[in-house]
């Protein structure tokens, strides 16, 4: 079966398109009073996660009640590490917790890199359930975590403004810090051609602290690893959004990406010369969805008037908060259509 909307593929693709598809980084979330019922139900995140059904239903959610032209899977790219031996909780207005975390290479060299497709068969029974509940109305997006920021996770044990234990590791163990790289896009590849063999239609790989790392450090510790992922989905487009990463914007334009996502920090007519045969996805201030519709069209229509019409997704240049009004990202979602 043909897609019926798939305008967000084909500008992925770099296609033609009539109008600029439009999707919203965590619109599967607390923004709707209908997921915040099937979280309540499901007791906690992690179970609502790990609910094919649940997170099913919640990935379905804003493609039915927002509009959007694509479906993003609803998980979350802590997923990878706990198939990999490390689990994590959510701890409410605190974040992901690790209770074990990597310290010495007898601990990097324990972790599991197999039967991945098993430990997370979850995430991708929900990919099947979503694929029949869309019937091919809109894409589906599947997703992981970057290396690096899985990285952190695995090293700090929870949320950082600095991440400066994972940051010290890549001075002080260099070469260990290599090896739990590469084991984590071993796995996270295996996930993401899983996550297509199931059914997405395009994969996006976020590096959300990319912006902690200096140039230097990005190109060693961070680029390689993206670029293996990147040369390794070569059946359905890749998006690359590494938020903060403004200083290699160039670096990822020339990764085996169809598509760079934009934090609002990034300029839109310099990231254009800078990756100019790429299809550009972002960028407006999420903070910018509190104002009134007539602020929210108005800049939503000068984001729309820089980027142009073709090689563009319109997107939040990270994703929307929890005390978002529905109708306040819904008016950004119209706006764009309509445009």
């Amino acid at each position: 079966m043909s897609l019926q909307n798939d305008l967000l593929l084909r500008a992925a693709k770099g296609e033609d398109q009539e109008r600029v598809p439009v999707w919203v980084m965590r619109q599967a979330g607390r923004i709707l009073k209908e997921y915040r019922a099937v979280r309540k139900t499901a007791g906690s995140f992690i179970n609502l996660a790990k609910s094919p059904e649940m997170a099913a239903e919640v990935t379905l959610q804003p493609v039915d009640i927002l509009g959007v032209d694509a479906a993003i899977i609803f998980s979350d790219i802590l997923v990878v590490p706990e198939a990999m031996d490390l689990p994590y909780e959510m701890v409410e207005k605190v974040g992901p917790i690790f209770r074990k975390t990597i310290n010495s290479k007898a601990e990097v060299d324990a972790l599991n890199t197999g039967d991945i497709e098993d430990r997370l068969s979850y995430v991708l029974d929900a990919i099947k359930l979503v694929k029949t509940g869309l019937s091919e109305r809109v894409p589906l997006i599947g997703f992981a975590g970057a290396p690096f920021t899985i990285f952190c996770y695995m090293i700090e044990g929870k949320g950082s403004k600095t991440f400066s234990e994972a940051k010290k590791m890549l001075y002080t163990e260099p070469e260990l810090s290599h090896q739990l790289l590469q084991k984590i896009t071993d796995v996270t590849i295996t996930y993401l051609k899983a996550q297509v063999a199931c059914g997405a239609n395009l994969v996006q790989v976020f590096d959300s602290w990319a912006g902690i790392l200096s140039p230097s450090q990005y190109s060693a510790f961070a680029t390689p690893y993206i670029s293996q992922i990147c040369k390794a989905i070569n059946n359905v487009p890749v998006t690359v959004f590494a938020k903060g990463a403004y200083f290699a914007r160039e670096e990822i334009g020339q990764l085996d990406c169809n598509v760079v996502g934009m934090d609002w920090n990034m300029d839109i007519l310099e990231t254009r010369k800078l990756i100019p045969n790429k299809t550009l996805q972002g960028n407006l201030d999420p903070c910018v969805l509190y104002g009134s519709f007539q602020e929210i069209e108005k800049e939503t229509t000068a984001m729309l008037n820089k980027f142009g019409k073709q090689k563009y997704i319109a997107n939040l240049g990270h994703g929307v908060y929890p005390d978002m009004n529905p109708d306040n990202v819904k008016c950004f979602i119209d706006t764009v259509k309509a445009w």
